[in-house]
């Protein structure tokens, strides 16, 4: 059992919050500078929140839909019943098409549609309890997946060892510990020294702007450097470990995750350095083969175009802005998730580990 009261990031101020049935997001746009927490008045506000990044990461961004769901249905309960259900089919499309990659979103939308599915009194009060049940337990077992990976994924850190990190998967993503950066939160309570060096992540810096502020805030000893700084400090021997997140992990163990990991995991293979992901069971995505198979979200090119608020490419120039990357099943050592490190061959252990 893992003693949470030894973790300095229970401190960390919550991505999600659901309170007296009212929905809080950290605007994390504007970390690390301020720290503001938005209510959310209507479905619209969550749909925009989740696009612009306000709230991001795989997990928050499931538990964030779920309640969306709620705010968008909470003015609805005097529809007829099939009305209701009418909405409740429509408003998870709706903040499903928010983001594309990533998993949980329509994973937690498609299980609140099904549990209203199948409630017994389908009466629209009585449906809106069920899915504030079902949201409410999307949140719990987060938390409790989060602990799960922190526990499993915390021997990999040895003492006096240099991890690597890109984008953000701590606390601001999930519900609680993070996913990559849940070992690195249970391995500091368990009094281990290591180090961490997070890649700033371009083109929205979510290394820079939310990984370093996070681990700064706990303690953790965390080093900044830009992304193409990467194989230079691995070259120098500073590096001993990666761990990253993952928004899909496809069937066959290919990971889908912000855009920069695959080069990551091939310097790691060059440099012989192991590469993790951590990734809890709703992250999965058993209904898609290969990662070839996964939309990868094209954003709009301005983010490219800019830094900070200051344009840095001339007028018109063409942009790719891919928000992800695949990173292939051979580049990664193992899969972090509440049920312990699955290994090679992935197709065989995954579905063993969690369909069997």
């Amino acid at each position: 059992m893992l003693d949470t009261s030894k973790l300095k990031a229970d401190s960390l101020v919550r991505a999600v919050r659901w309170e007296n049935r009212e929905l809080f997001l950290l605007d994390q746009t504007r970390l690390p500078g301020e720290v503001i927490e938005e209510r959310q008045e209507t479905v619209q506000q969550v749909w925009e929140s989740i696009k612009a990044l306000k709230v991001r990461g795989a997990p928050a961004i499931g538990i964030a839909g779920a309640y969306g769901l709620l705010v968008a249905l909470r003015e609805k309960l005097d529809l007829s019943q099939g009305d209701f259900m009418e909405e409740v089919r429509a408003q998870a499309a709706y903040l499903d098409s928010s983001r594309p990659t990533a998993v949980n979103l329509g994973w937690a939308l498609r299980r609140l549609v099904k549990k209203a599915e199948e409630a017994d009194d389908k009466s629209p009060r009585a449906l809106f309890e069920v899915l504030v049940a079902e949201a409410e337990a999307i949140h719990q077992e987060d938390r409790m997946l989060c602990r799960g990976m922190g526990v499993h994924g915390a021997p990999l850190i040895k003492e006096g060892m240099g991890v690597l990190t890109h984008c953000n998967a701590g606390a601001l993503a999930t519900s609680e510990l993070g996913t990559a950066l849940a070992p690195m939160y249970v391995a500091q309570s368990q009094g281990i020294n290591f180090r961490v060096y997070a890649d700033e992540t371009r083109p929205l810096l979510q290394g820079a702007r939310l990984t370093s502020w996070e681990l700064q805030q706990s303690g953790i000893d965390v080093t900044l450097i830009t992304d193409n700084m990467a194989a230079h400090i691995m070259s120098q021997g500073l590096v001993d470990l990666v761990i990253v997140g993952t928004d899909r992990v496809a069937a066959n163990g290919d990971v889908a995750n912000k855009i920069g990991t695959m080069g990551v995991a091939i310097l790691a293979n060059y440099f012989g350095i192991p590469f993790y992901v951590a990734c809890p069971s709703s992250t999965i995505d058993f209904d898609t083969a290969h990662g070839k198979d996964i939309p990868i979200e094209e954003r709009d090119g301005d983010e490219v175009c800019e830094f900070g608020a200051r344009r840095t490419a001339p007028p018109g120039m063409k942009t790719r802005n891919p928000a992800f990357d695949v990173t292939p099943n051979a580049l990664v050592a193992g899969l972090i998730t509440e049920k312990g490190i699955i290994r090679a061959p992935y197709v065989e252990t995954l579905a063993k580990t969690f369909q069997g």
